[in-house]
């Protein structure tokens, strides 16, 4: 296993944002490639951890990344610009992330045609903005590139936040939206109204009962899936609060975060994506 980061590059202005204070960073943690080893490429996951656009949770950003390496998928863990960036600063970096993988896929051991993102709480809504809209020209005309660079081929979202509206996670969209709440980009962060056929397939889970961000945020966006005839995978955990990150003590903050339970959607994420 080899470690290394690389600043991911935005042309903020370019879109009309500010670049003060941000500076997005991807760690990469690459497989190698031995002869006695017949897979050469390999699937990869970007991860978005969540702190509520405020910072990158550690819980779910290295440990995370080692898990999945573990099990043969090249990752890399995008530390993307929080603390009032609005929309779409993050979006735009990790779109870039996707790119920066997908150019260098032969590098890193990584099938470009195989490339998720992978995203938890304020991380998933980061991660399922990529995947709804990926294509539109504010990313395309901000990058540069052929929008089929910016693609995830996947997304695996882990309790993420998703709408603006009611049920909303108030901090993270406050954080990327702004106090003002402008019209046009409220509808552009509520992400259960984005969704198109354009969306790749999707892996979804979160818990009934979470405390912070409610469960329809996941029940609206796999509906709105539904609706569009994307592919996707919910999966409703009883119980469990909010964070859990891997669910176990490689993860575990208290001893909330210990849930057996749903700590099962990993394999389950792991298989899906080895699938697709």
């Amino acid at each position: 296993m080899e470690k290394k980061t690389v600043k991911i590059s935005v042309p903020y202005e370019k879109a009309g944002l500010s670049a003060e204070g941000c500076g997005a960073e991807l760690d990469l943690y690459t497989i190698e490639r031995h002869d006695n080893i017949e897979l050469k490429k390999r699937p990869a996951v970007v991860i978005c951890p969540g702190g509520g656009y405020e910072y990158c949770s550690v819980r779910e950003a290295e440990p995370v990344a080692l898990r999945f390496a573990a099990f043969g998928i090249a990752s890399f863990v995008l530390r993307y610009s929080c603390v009032n960036k609005k929309f779409p600063t993050a979006l735009l970096e990790a779109a870039q992330a996707v790119a920066y993988v997908r150019n260098n896929s032969e590098e890193l051991g990584v099938d470009p045609e195989k490339i998720m993102i992978c995203g938890f709480s304020a991380g998933g809504h980061l991660a399922a903005s990529l995947a709804v809209h990926w294509k539109k020209p504010f990313i395309t005309e901000a990058l540069g590139g052929e929008s089929e660079l910016y693609k995830p081929n996947g997304a695996v979202l882990c309790y993420p936040v998703i709408t603006s509206g009611e049920k909303r996670h108030d901090g993270s969209i406050v954080n990327i939206a702004g106090s003002d709440y402008p019209a046009e980009i409220m509808e552009l962060v509520s992400l259960e109204k984005q969704v198109t056929a354009d969306v790749p397939p999707v892996f979804l889970w979160h818990t009934a009962d979470d405390g912070c961000v409610p469960v329809e945020n996941s029940l609206m966006f796999a509906s709105a899936l539904a609706a569009n005839n994307v592919p996707f995978a919910c999966h409703i955990f009883e119980s469990g609060v909010h964070g859990l990150s891997l669910c176990d003590d490689t993860t575990a903050g208290y001893d909330g975060h210990l849930n057996p339970d749903c700590a099962r959607w990993f394999g389950m994420a792991v298989d899906w994506i080895k699938s697709r």
